[in-house]
């Protein structure tokens, strides 16, 4: 039996949350912006109006504003968008338990053996795509096919409010015209090197020598060549499936130039307290500590290493992280961002005490950062604090973007 499987894309998600919190921004081009004193000054989401103006996600707000003079820039409300969030994911698992998010604003769906109750994909994504505007106040658009590529590529094809189906039958005649870079996983850099050798379409691709692409770019060229010729076979996962997280990361730009080894680990203190908090809330440890570098020429670079015991408390990070840093760091350029992700997780179990001191200790102060994060949880973040913290009150005041959650079907949101 053909699989039926939808993608559903809530439209311009973050700007259309705000809209509907304030009236006086509809019809307006808006734009959901990252904060200029911090140094995060670019359009993070944008709606329609904007759009049609030249507004790109992405973008410098200066460059915004000079394509849309009368864009409106908003902060964002992250906790708003999470709770429309998962209110869209209730009303998918109404349909089926094989739900699988790719963000906060889109999610896949194996609706194959719900058919028989709810009707055809076509007519589950137009109900779905109906209730998201009288539940939600959001539009969305839907795409239909019969695997996870080209259903993500049909919810791309109709902007907003549009169901588009891409049956097996017909997927060459859909699907091959269409430019390389609207297929899943092909970035920047993937675009750049298949132009050179004259792989425009997504049919080019399709019918280039499969060896060839992967002497090119490695396993994902052998990849792109199935998903290009619809034989994409991934399943959708379950609901709530723990294996599907991967790694669990944050990052944040710095308010000033970072110069000093105490700058670089009073920040990577930060970011390895909100990765260890956040894997003992989903019941990870890793074997695996990765860093980003940018520096202030926005040069950026990633460096990992494996940590001696499976491992989730901030000390361990920390010190993977900053040893990293200075291994790697040659250059001696100030650095303008970090990101700290922790890779390789497995799922933690409560173990005896051990009598080997290396597990003790980590054990001893898995036990400490827990009561850390209790004390946090009821009197606020900065209600303790290391004293390397207080050294900076600036840098130790960063708010880390939780902006690196990767799943088993991705290596990253959008595009290699």
């Amino acid at each position: 039996m053909e699989r039926v499987i939808l993608h559903s894309d809530l439209n311009n998600f973050y700007a259309s949350v705000e809209c509907l919190y304030h009236p006086s921004l509809r019809g307006k081009p808006v734009a959901v912006s990252g904060d200029p004193e911090l140094r995060h000054g670019i359009v993070l989401a944008k709606n329609d109006a904007a759009k049609a103006c030249g507004v790109a996600t992405g973008a410098p707000l200066w460059l915004a504003r000079q394509k849309c003079p009368d864009i409106v820039f908003v902060q964002p409300h992250y906790d708003l968008y999470l709770q429309y969030s998962q209110i869209a994911r209730k009303i998918y698992s109404e349909y089926t338990d094989q739900v699988e998010p790719f963000g906060l604003d889109e999610c896949w769906l194996d609706v194959t053996g719900s058919t028989h109750l709810f009707g055809s994909g076509k007519t589950i994504a137009d109900q779905l795509r109906e209730r998201m505007k009288a539940e939600l106040g959001v539009t969305a658009s839907v795409g239909v096919s019969y695997n996870k590529i080209f259903a993500k590529l049909g919810s791309d094809m109709k902007k907003p409010d549009a169901t588009t189906i891409i049956p097996s039958d017909r997927f060459r005649e859909v699907v091959w015209p269409l430019p390389v870079s609207d297929l899943l996983y092909v970035g920047r850099a993937t675009h750049n090197k298949l132009r050179r050798c004259g792989v425009r379409t997504i049919g080019n691709l399709a019918q280039t020598d499969q060896g060839f692409l992967q002497n090119l770019l490695g396993q994902n060229g052998a990849m792109l060549w199935l998903f290009a010729n619809g034989l994409d076979t991934s399943p959708v996962s379950n609901i709530g499936a723990k294996s599907l997280i991967k790694s669990v990361g944050n990052s944040t730009t710095a308010p000033r130039d970072l110069v000093t080894d105490e700058e670089i680990r009073i920040t990577l203190r930060v970011l390895c307290e909100s990765v260890s908090a956040r894997m003992r809330t989903y019941g990870f440890v890793c074997n695996t500590v990765q860093i980003g570098v940018r520096d202030n020429e926005l040069r950026s670079y990633e460096r990992q290493g494996k940590l001696c015991y499976p491992n989730r408390t901030a000390k361990a990070l920390l010190e993977k992280a900053f040893e990293l840093y200075k291994r790697s760091h040659i250059s001696g350029k100030p650095v303008r961002s970090l990101s700290v992700r922790a890779c390789d997780l497995l799922l933690y179990e409560n173990e005896q005490l051990s009598l080997l001191p290396e597990i003790a200790a980590i054990q001893k102060r898995e036990t400490l950062e827990g009561v850390v994060d209790d004390i946090r949880s009821r009197f606020g973040h900065f209600s303790i604090q290391s004293g390397l913290q207080l050294s900076d009150r600036q840098l130790s005041a960063l708010h880390p973007r939780d902006d690196h959650l990767t799943y088993s079907e991705s290596f990253a949101k959008g595009k290699i």
